[in-house]
């Protein structure tokens, strides 16, 4: 059974580094500087990870890239790249690879330099043949797409998705580490520079440089160490198609059955799930998410995220941190969904903690809605 899973490991060590602007390091610099914030606040050194979950998007063999960079030899090591879900994914396989004796320590990690570098999206995402005629600009038009789809489904409207980045601007404007913080409306957000329709400039991420790491290891060593642990609770990832051409409902995401499954390993229910951490590369993400993990009936996202029902006091915590909107997205964001949610349920959270936060949802997406990874962390009251 999956749920034999359930708070088996837990995460003991927490870094980050470069978030933001971090002009003079490397992407691999800055994943060291993540490790190292990692092992510090686990109390570790270096010497005790034997195993290594890594995914980049300018490291064909991250896994290898960051052993040699690092100085290890580790007794597993794992490079699945499904884009910014990765490390979702990474959680379920660093437990079952703790829970199977395989290895002791496990560390995740990812690094960008991405805006110091160039500020452009960087990716060894081979083009897709039957996309390329048309010209698209990777990956906004996709996502253009999907969101024109939901808006003459629905009747999702262009200020509902203005909604969605406002009310992470709200949390960001909580948080002294995001990048981009002070007022932002729902005017600003539509008045901005049309990228690809119905798309503007504040639906779309940012592009920042950072790092993020995390140590993992069996619940039996958990509370060894100086920080209270947060426990994985389960995991589950679907995936449907690569290529948006081939997404079989450009409304429905393969979210649908990784979070069905993950709620079951976990055994939780949404009445219990304190903190939503959704990849919100665009606005429409965020709404896509809401209706397809179960918070809201299909097609209800835009009318349910409307006057700051998920900003700072709305009646549902999403993107505490300010998400990829005005946080952080250097790439790929998945890590950075595992650094809130630890940060909420150990209690470290700051001006934006929650009054309650022992069971944190996250939510990685990876392609262009392609991958989805749905997975579950928890305090030790959670278990």
């Amino acid at each position: 059974m999956t749920s034999s899973l359930r708070g088996k490991t837990a995460i003991v060590g927490m870094g980050t580094a470069g978030v933001g602007e971090a002009p003079g390091f490397s992407a691999m610099e800055l994943l060291g500087l993540s490790v190292r914030a990692a092992l510090d606040d686990a109390g570790m050194e270096l010497s005790d990870i034997d195993a290594v979950f890594a995914a980049t998007s300018s490291h064909a063999f991250a896994s290898m890239s960051v052993v040699e960079y690092l100085g290890l030899k580790p007794k597993y090591f794992d490079s699945t790249n499904i884009g910014g879900s990765s490390f979702e994914m990474h959680l379920l396989q660093a437990t079952l690879a703790l829970e199977a004796g395989l290895c002791d320590v496990a560390l995740i990690c990812y690094g960008s330099n991405q805006r110091t570098a160039g500020g452009r999206l960087v990716s060894m995402s081979e083009p897709q043949w039957h996309e390329t005629p048309y010209h698209p600009r990777h990956p906004i038009t996709a996502y253009a797409l999907a969101t024109s789809r939901h808006m003459h489904e629905y009747g999702t409207r262009r200020e509902d998705l203005a909604d969605v980045a406002v009310a992470a601007r709200g949390w960001a404007n909580l948080n002294p580490g995001a990048f981009a913080r002070g007022p932002l409306t729902r005017e600003d957000v539509l008045s901005r520079r049309m990228v690809s329709d119905p798309l503007t400039a504040g639906d779309c991420c940012l592009v920042t440089d950072g790092a993020a790491a995390c140590i993992l290891v069996r619940a039996d060593r958990a509370k060894d160490f100086p920080k209270p642990p947060v426990y994985f609770l389960g995991a589950a990832g679907a995936n449907w198609h690569r290529s948006i051409q081939a997404m079989p409902d450009l409304t429905v995401t393969a979210a649908s059955e990784s979070g069905p499954r993950a709620f079951e390993m976990a055994e939780v229910s949404h009445g219990d799930v304190d903190l939503v951490m959704v990849y919100d590369a665009f606005t429409i993400n965020t709404i896509l998410f809401l209706e397809d993990l179960g918070f809201c009936p299909k097609g209800e996202g835009g009318r349910f995220v409307r006057d700051g029902r998920i900003a700072p006091g709305g009646e549902l915590a999403v993107n505490t941190n300010g998400g990829g909107l005005s946080c952080v997205h250097p790439g790929m964001y998945g890590m950075f969904l595992i650094a809130e949610g630890v940060a909420q349920i150990r209690r470290e959270a700051g001006e934006r903690q929650l009054d309650r936060a022992d069971i944190a949802l996250l939510h990685g997406n990876g392609g262009t809605l392609s991958s989805q990874v749905t997975a579950f962390l928890g305090s030790e009251a959670a278990l």
